[in-house]
């Protein structure tokens, strides 16, 4: 009886297991939800350009460039796993009001950007925004501060770890894909069947520009702990700021202090000649 039972189940299971491990990719990118541009800097007041970026692979990125007057750096933003670019221009408001210019591109397959995403592909993605700035632009990498949300967290510290950014900053992200895939789907052999790694944790250990932390304890997505570990495993000089809120909800702009540490942080890693 038991074993009549127990069959049909593994059978059942195997085929999941199957199906997650092939269509796993919609369960890391939802490039889909909010794929209109459905608003422009220009709402916000915000001088802008709009920028198109090629890949070495053929792409060709959307992306804004937001000058800011009397500048006192750049900050590269790297958004999270769905919608678009135009929706964070509270990131672009807020780095404006702090007197930095912005850029900030949708990865391949989001947007109008062409292609569909990948984990390599987010990497050339975040390389050809990189090459953008210093090489076309000719902004320092000294004077670039690398942002990343949740899943942009993790393209920002893999470009951090092979560049020298000025800071990078993290926001509300994991140790590693595979580490929060196990907790979500902790009926599935996860860490077997993955096909992403998105390891910040790998990733802080070769960064040695400073690093901020920003977690919320209220986070219902990513739990704190990640940010935690995050935490201990970079090397100094680094900081943690605690958010309230959800994954959704818990952003730096939404509270005046949590801004004003931000811009401390900055402040106190400025290069020379880029202080107040």
């Amino acid at each position: 009886m038991l074993l009549d039972i127990m069959v049909p189940v593994a059978i059942v299971y195997g085929c999941v297991v199957a199906l997650v491990f092939v269509f796993q990719s919609h369960l890391v990118y939802y490039p889909q939800i909010g794929r209109e541009v459905a608003i422009t800097p220009q709402a916000y007041g915000l001088a802008y350009e709009t920028v198109e970026i090629a890949t070495e692979d053929g792409e060709k990125l959307a992306a804004w460039w937001v000058p800011a007057t009397d500048a006192r750096g750049t900050v590269l933003i790297f958004h999270g796993n769905a919608g678009n670019i135009s929706h964070r221009l509270d990131y672009l408001l807020m780095f404006s009001r702090l007197r930095y210019s912005t850029l900030i591109v949708d990865y391949r397959g989001y947007g109008t950007s062409t292609g569909s995403p990948s984990e390599e592909g987010t990497y050339r993605d975040a390389t050809a925004a990189w090459r953008y700035l210093t090489v076309q632009r000719g902004v320092r990498g000294a004077d670039i501060v690398l942002f990343g949300e949740s899943l942009g967290a993790a393209v920002a510290s893999w470009l951090a770890a092979r560049h020298a950014p000025r800071a990078l900053i993290l926001a509300s992200t994991f140790t590693s894909a595979i580490d929060l895939g196990a907790q979500v789907y902790w009926f599935l052999p996860v860490r077997l069947i993955s096909r992403f790694r998105y390891d910040n944790l790998s990733n802080l250990g070769a960064v040695k520009a400073p690093v901020l932390i920003m977690h919320s304890r209220d986070d219902d997505i990513v739990p704190f702990a990640h940010g935690q570990q995050l935490f201990a495993a970079a090397r100094e000089p680094k900081q943690f700021l605690e958010l309230r809120g959800g994954h959704n909800s818990g952003f730096v702009f939404a509270r005046e202090e949590w801004v004003r540490a931000l811009a401390d942080f900055l402040d106190r890693h400025a290069p020379e000649g880029r202080g107040q």
